[in-house]
């Protein structure tokens, strides 16, 4: 191609502001880019800690396993050690890995927010049980309640970037087990139709909530048709043992057809190794004991394999979520998951900071794009939670939302093509305007291939001494505000509500 030689016709001065301020029809940091562009371990690396997770299992094994569970691993071919311990064999674990889902779709009430899980896919979404709640009044934490779940929920049904919504907070407020964990489903079902979690507290609580989600669903057994809950269950506790009661929860989703999340959240130095590698060899055997648990009981069942490796400061005891440690070591799990195929579920955003500050910042950016660039596949933990995990905040939701974005911008990288190498646009803007501001392929690009945030201040000082000067924090107070005031779905009918109502004990 030759450049032109005649200078093209400039376009008029109001047409082109008129579509510089036109909404975006597109939108160019969605969710679900991929990602596996980082890689804290070679594939040697990949190899040995598989190898030795191959041989925890193998020749330490697992041990307290329930009697039910202890006669279900038997015929399948685990074998009894001494002190009461389960080995698998080598084969039996790859076996597992072989026919495990290797993706699945996470299903919303509303069907356009489904989303796959599996593959390079990275998708943020929320995690957590924080009892404390940055209240938006006071800047101070106070006990959460079951009035903030509810904000919580339908806050983040507004918010693009969080694809999926995990109850962030406990409702201190509500002590009797069965009360919480029935509450808090209703307020997941009133707030959002995003593919929901929960915990379980205990298996006597699923066959009722199941009941409650088949209201949901439009009847007996529509539930199971499309789960639109997953189960948040930790049956494997550091190091190397099963848990009774949640063991019972995975068997009862099963029966239902629940997706779950089987996490291992061992911690580095206190329930496994401090070294690194050691540690990533420990978390991926316990959580291949899950994983070879719910492929025994249903082979293929939609499992994440939820391997989040958590650091504590080894000087003091305390968690520290937000460490540079945190972020490679989720990474590295990350990868290692993708490398076997698994649909993988990482922790990350865990700042330890209570303010919404530097520290804040930091540690929320530096996990979360680690996490992203290494492919995890849902990124947990990710989404207005603070303090270590005890704390969730109104403006972390805002302003992690625009993180995201930034993420998955990130992640989706340069797309280069003849169009867009721009040689045309080049010629024509050097021998016309002598800039590109106002060219076709500068709108065009703007529109494709530019993310503008709706919360990062990009104004002159002067502009931002005159409008109040305010910081991130006092401008993502407001935004949360005005969403809450005006933003009260339910996505209940009211049929559907009246029924639950009559079954359950409902406290909002």
């Amino acid at each position: 191609m030759e450049c032109p030689t005649q200078k093209p016709k400039r376009s008029g001065r109001k047409l082109r502001h008129a579509e510089r301020a036109a909404p975006l029809p597109i939108n160019p940091a969605p969710p679900g880019p991929e990602g596996g562009h980082y890689r804290p371990l070679s594939t040697e690396d990949m190899a040995r800690i598989y190898d030795t997770a191959l041989r925890l299992l193998d020749e330490l094994g697992m041990g307290q396993v329930p009697d039910r569970l202890k006669r279900d691993l038997l015929a399948a071919g685990a074998q009894t050690l001494g002190d009461d311990r389960v080995s698998f064999p080598q084969e039996m674990v790859r076996q597992a890995v072989d026919t495990a889902a290797k993706s699945f779709t996470l299903y919303g009430r509303d069907p356009a927010r489904d989303i796959t899980v599996g593959g390079q896919a990275v998708y943020f979404g929320t995690g957590g049980a924080a009892v404390t709640t940055l209240d938006l009044d006071t800047g101070l934490y106070r006990p959460s309640t079951l009035a903030d779940l509810h904000d919580f929920t339908r806050l983040q049904d507004t918010l693009t970037n969080v694809a999926w919504f995990t109850r962030c907070c406990i409702a201190t407020d509500v002590p009797d087990m069965y009360d919480l964990d029935v509450n808090t489903a209703y307020a997941l079902l009133r707030n959002t139709t995003k593919p929901v979690a929960t915990a379980f507290t205990v298996a006597e609580h699923v066959d009722p909530l199941v009941r409650m989600f088949d209201i949901a669903a439009g009847g007996p057994g529509k539930f199971a048709e499309r789960p639109f809950v997953k189960a948040h269950i930790s049956p494997v506790i550091s190091p190397m043992r099963y848990g009774e009661d949640a063991v019972d929860v995975v068997y009862k989703c099963i029966e239902h057809n629940i997706p779950v999340s089987c996490i291992t959240a061992a911690q580095a130095g206190a329930t496994a190794p401090a070294t690194l590698a050691g540690f990533l060899a420990q978390s991926l055997a316990e959580t291949l004991a899950s994983l070879v648990m719910v492929n025994v009981l249903s082979p293929g069942y939609p499992m994440v394999f939820s391997n989040w490796p958590l650091v504590v400061d080894l000087r003091t005891g305390a968690f520290a979520g937000g460490s540079g440690e945190t972020a490679v070591l989720n990474a590295a799990s990350a990868q290692l998951s993708n490398w076997l195929g698994l649909p993988s579920g990482v922790a990350c955003s865990m700042t330890d900071a209570k303010a919404i500050d530097a520290q804040y910042g930091v540690e929320k950016g530096l996990t979360s794009l680690a996490a992203a660039l290494a492919g995890g596949n849902l990124i947990y933990e990710s989404s207005g939670m603070t303090s270590a995990l005890l704390g969730a905040s109104f403006e972390a939701f805002i302003l992690d939302d625009e993180m995201h974005a930034m993420t998955y911008r990130a992640l989706r990288g340069i797309e280069v093509t003849e169009d867009n190498l721009g040689f045309e646009a080049i010629c024509n803007s050097v021998l016309g305007d002598g800039h590109f501001l106002g060219s076709p392929a500068t709108y065009a690009a703007m529109e494709r291939d530019y993310h503008y945030p709706k919360l990062a201040d990009r104004a002159q000082p002067k502009v931002w001494e005159d409008e109040g000067a305010q910081d991130a924090w006092q401008r993502a107070n407001a935004a949360a505000r005005a969403i809450l005031a005006d933003h009260h779905p339910n996505y209940l009918t009211p049929e559907q509500d009246s029924k639950i109502k009559d079954m359950f004990t409902i406290l909002h």
